[in-house]
């Protein structure tokens, strides 16, 4: 029986488990917000919010802690330099789960975690870098002023004669014909 057993077992065996919540925390840190299922992001918001707690601890110890869990230098480094200082204010609650509907392909239950004080940077081109590449495209020459030309049906029927190319025999299998060599 698995009384008082609180684990979330993701249908995976320790090791695999452990690895997946490791790098999904360190995925994470690193984009700031991920897209997954429900249950893995349920499962990933006590191991990230231990880790943002280690972060704000701040020692040599906690980094060590934090290393052997996640397993990522640079994700560590940016736990501490980056991700941690900007909770110094909250006490808990470090991520937020955003639920985003069913999956179409197997209708899984899909969330968006991400961090609560981080702030998500877009890149966003300023407004005279916009302008610039505006500005360098070539723009399409008038049309010269007055009556269009006028063409007459059997001239517009040439023209799309002309234009037509022969049509290829394609075969269900996509395989060339014989006399075609």
């Amino acid at each position: 029986m698995r009384h008082q057993k609180k684990t979330v077992r993701l249908g995976r065996k320790a090791e695999h488990r452990k690895a997946l919540l490791a790098n999904q925390v360190c995925s994470l840190i690193e984009h700031r917000r991920i897209k997954t299922t429900l249950a893995k992001a349920k499962a990933v918001r006590p191991l990230a919010e231990k880790m943002v707690t280690l972060g704000k601890e701040g020692s040599i110890h906690a980094r060590r802690t934090a290393f052997a869990t996640l397993r990522h230098k640079d994700a560590v480094k940016k736990l501490f330099d980056e991700i941690a200082p900007a909770s110094t204010d909250r006490n808990c609650g470090y991520t937020r789960i955003i639920r985003l509907g069913q999956r179409h392909s197997d209708s899984a239950s899909m969330a968006l975690i991400e961090w609560v004080d981080a702030t998500v940077v877009v890149e966003d081109k300023p407004a005279e870098e916009k302008k610039a590449k505006k500005e360098k495209t070539p723009k399409a020459e008038p049309k010269a002023e007055g009556k269009p030309k006028e063409t007459t049906r059997e001239e517009a029927k040439a023209e799309e004669k002309a234009v037509e190319e022969p049509k290829k025999k394609r075969r269900w299998f996509g395989r060339k014909q014989v006399d075609e060599k």
